[in-house]
């Protein structure tokens, strides 16, 4: 059983994780392929030209990275997080504003975090502080997969997560794995449905000896 400051270092690597939500390329960029070798063993000027080709079309940008711009913009959020074990205990909550921008021409999205919230002192007594953190997310044509890092004020790694969406349902769902402290890895699950433009829910789920449980929930509203 998890102790409570764990589980709110694993609430806060995702307030800023706003996934992208896309859909597929209507035309997917060409698989890898490695060169053919000359007879000496060494790639051939006509093979580097393919190279170099291949890695220009992998580069551009389709309709995944798109709709990521999307969620440009100010938001607001509220999180409700079950710091107790027991799923009928009162959630703790709090609010915070994310704020995400474009960068390299649209091939990924920075977001910075910014909020209160309460966290149990050494004495057990709890403490508001001022919680940061920042995330990059995107969509990486090689793996078809969409692709995000985050990091905070609460520890020194890099969470790394991958995804993929769903149309039908209009949901996006991550798979990771935190490492709060040592030895004490996390597989996690995030879901996130988009509700319209202006909104949308994210669900983070934790792998409890192979019985998933829902800790964390952030409904999102863009600001006018």
């Amino acid at each position: 059983m998890k102790t409570s400051i764990p589980l709110a270092i694993l609430f806060c690597s995702t307030l800023a994780v706003i996934p992208s939500f896309a859909q597929e390329p209507t035309s997917s960029p060409p698989a890898a392929t490695s060169p053919a070798a000359s007879s000496s063993g060494q790639p051939t000027a006509e093979d580097m030209q393919k190279m170099m080709s291949q890695m220009m079309e992998l580069s551009k940008l389709n309709e995944n990275h798109k709709l990521l711009a999307d969620l440009v913009g100010t938001w607001g959020y509220t999180v409700k997080m079950w710091m107790n074990p027991d799923p009928s205990a009162k959630p703790e909550e709090s609010k915070g504003t994310a704020v995400r921008k474009s960068m390299m021409d649209g091939r990924f999205f920075v977001v910075d975090v910014t909020g209160k919230m309460e966290m149990p002192g050494a004495d057990g007594k709890k403490k508001e502080m001022t919680f940061k953190g920042m995330g990059i997310d995107g969509y990486d044509n090689v793996k078809k997969k969409f692709v995000g890092t985050w990091m905070d004020n609460m520890g020194t790694g890099v969470m790394m997560s991958e995804g993929d969406y769903d149309p039908a349902t209009k949901t996006f769902t991550y798979a990771s794995e935190y490492e709060a402290i040592p030895g004490m890895k996390t597989k996690i699950r995030e879901v996130v449905k988009i509700v319209d433009k202006d909104h949308h829910t994210f669900e983070w789920y934790e792998d409890r000896g192979g019985k998933e449980a829902k800790t964390m929930e952030i409904h999102y509203t863009r600001k006018k």
